[in-house]
């Protein structure tokens, strides 16, 4: 049966898919890292629609999620906007230029690569039990802040436009990292940085018409409630929740491309 003009999409995988995406804007409003759920989602559930189409589609849902993390971190906690915005714009450039090279790029080629970093920085966070866990009270610097811009957010904006799933990870641990935030905070940021790329590679697959906006608007309301209750329980519950939420769903991607890899 067709559902929102897609065929061969029945009311169960129509319910899966809104479950997917509550879910994906749960783990993303707390760590990022919900292309984990909903991007294998779509693929599976979607198998006669077209790559571009589900990357386009992908990116329709994620961005409004992630506004209302942003919106929900922003209204409860000290965020540094004009920080957040300089990075932002970075990365939705980045986005641009990734998202321009999505159609001609092999997925497999990159995922061992992104495997390692993962493992690195799975171990980093292992072994640095109080990564993230405290502020450290070091002032944000030019200097911290232009490598926010060019490593942070042109480099993990491209990636988040070229593939996806992982980015807002990424994110989080690169600005707790380079800026020195604790988790919280770094997660506040990162939605603001995430709405920016995601609006960057939106643009592109609005423009080449590979979105299915009909599909995408009803999974909407599903991202935007799990992102809401997500950024809640992350305000709530602190540093070290959000820090054990990051452990796993970095050895859940690992797990995730090491299956797409080699199965």
């Amino acid at each position: 049966m067709s559902w929102l003009g897609l065929p061969d999409l029945s009311a169960t995988t129509l319910v899966l898919l809104c479950l997917a995406a509550a879910g994906a804007g749960w783990i993303d409003a707390v760590v990022g890292g919900g292309g984990l759920i909903q991007l294998p989602a779509l693929l599976v559930g979607l198998p006669q629609l077209p790559t571009a189409y589900v990357l386009g589609t992908n990116k329709a849902v994620s961005i409004v999620g992630t506004s209302a993390a942003a919106l929900t971190y922003t209204r409860r906690t000290k965020v540094d906007l004009r920080t957040a915005f300089k990075v932002g714009l970075a990365a939705a450039l980045g986005s641009l230029a990734g998202a321009s090279f999505a159609a001609g790029i092999d997925s497999a080629v990159l995922r061992p690569v992104i495997m390692v970093v993962l493992l690195l920085v799975l171990a980093f966070v292992l072994l640095r039990p109080a990564f993230g866990t405290a502020v450290t009270g070091a002032p944000v610097t030019r200097q911290r802040v232009l490598a926010a811009i060019l490593l942070v957010g042109t480099g993990i904006g491209f990636y988040d436009g070229l593939i996806g799933p992982g980015t807002g990870t990424f994110l989080v641990i690169a600005l707790a990292a380079v800026l020195q935030l604790d988790l919280v905070h770094a997660s506040a940021t990162t939605k603001i940085v995430n709405v920016c790329t995601n609006l960057g590679a939106l643009a592109v697959f609005g423009y080449q018409g590979t979105v299915q906006w009909r599909l995408a608007a009803l999974l909407c309301l599903f991202n935007l409630t799990g992102g809401t209750l997500g950024a809640r329980m992350a305000l709530k519950q602190g540093a070290g929740f959000v820090r054990g939420v990051l452990v796993t769903v970095v050895v859940g991607l690992v797990l995730k491309l090491a299956y797409d890899q080699w199965y």
